[in-house]
């Protein structure tokens, strides 16, 4: 995995991606103490980064693999990138879910032309779910984030990330990427590091979801206790990748961890401030910059709002409870 495959991936997406804005507000960044830059994809087709990857992953098959179709598994944002990828190339795709994702997620992914499998996220197996269908259809299964065709494409938001600081001016900054497995974190840090090596990716998780920042501290790779339970569905995986780790581990920053109101206090200040739509896992980085401001460096902070996919309950929850 290197920086050739991200400038190859940016080449595939270009007219295919929306290059998102490098937003600001002097409300938040009263409230951050520094100067806040958000990178919203959240306005990304399909309301989330994870576009990127689907279309990089999808792009970079060989003609016959596309052709046979592909199947992807996930609790909502990568099954929608590679849905809308798919169905843009004129390929088949089966992506399996979770039964307790947002059924927003679940809807959107069928509606953009996939077939949706549902699994009992506690006790299924899904990567024998996957296995299973891939090999009796002949489907090439395309990860969430250990995947180096995923990885260049997530990547591409780095490469932005680095063109739009410098044009502001910005030198040296944390860059606080949503994490889950890593796909993110890991291709805006080798993005970061060929572009903008004062610019340093940090990855933010929900707390008792947090196995990054545990694994960052301890130097090995870290499960977490529990696969559910999280209004930041998005973001919730069992540890993080074998691929992504160590790509983190050399590039990136300490990690943070907010707690579910901080997120959900976080979109009601994205609504209010920016007029963003953010989902709970979509929010934590921009959580961690305001509410963490003690365990960030520097005049100025760059955040993402992953992903605005958020079911109506939880978004007015959010607004009921923090305003907005």
């Amino acid at each position: 995995m290197n920086i050739e495959m991200i400038r190859a991936a940016q080449a595939r997406l270009e007219g295919h991606v929306r290059r998102t804005p490098l937003l600001s507000s002097p409300f938040l960044d009263e409230i951050a103490s520094r100067r806040v830059w958000i990178k919203p994809e959240c306005l990304q087709h399909t309301g989330s980064f994870k576009f990127r990857g689907g279309w990089s992953a999808v792009s970079g098959l060989d003609a016959d693999a596309r052709a046979r179709g592909v199947i992807a598994f996930s609790s909502g944002n990568h099954a929608q990138g590679v849905a809308l990828a798919a169905a843009r190339h004129g390929v088949r795709s089966i992506i399996v879910m979770p039964s307790d994702a947002p059924q927003t997620k679940i809807d959107n992914t069928r509606a953009l032309g996939a077939e949706v499998v549902l699994f009992d996220r506690a006790n299924d197996d899904r990567n024998a779910i996957c296995a299973k269908l891939s090999e009796e259809q002949g489907l090439t299964l395309i990860v969430p984030y250990d995947n180096a065709l995923v990885i260049a494409g997530q990547g591409t938001c780095g490469l932005e990330i680095a063109e739009q600081a410098a044009a502001e001016g910005i030198t040296q900054a944390d860059v606080l990427v949503c994490c889950g497995g890593g796909g993110f974190t890991s291709g805006v840090a080798l993005a970061l590091e060929a572009d903008a090596p004062g610019l340093r990716a940090r990855p933010v998780e929900p707390e008792e979801f947090d196995d990054m920042a545990r694994s960052l501290a301890s130097g090995v790779i870290k499960r977490n206790s529990r696969l559910s339970g999280s209004l930041c569905d998005a973001i919730i995986t069992p540890q993080p990748g074998n691929m992504t780790f160590p790509i983190i581990s050399r590039l990136a920053g300490p990690g943070l961890v907010v707690t579910e109101d901080e997120a959900l206090h976080a979109m009601a200040l994205a609504f209010s401030r920016l007029k963003l739509v953010a989902e709970p896992g979509g929010a934590v980085a921009l959580a961690a910059a305001l509410f963490h401001s003690g365990e960030i460096e520097g005049e100025d902070v760059i955040v993402t709002i992953s992903g605005g996919n958020v079911d109506a309950d939880v978004f007015r929850m959010a607004l009921d409870r923090f305003g907005g």
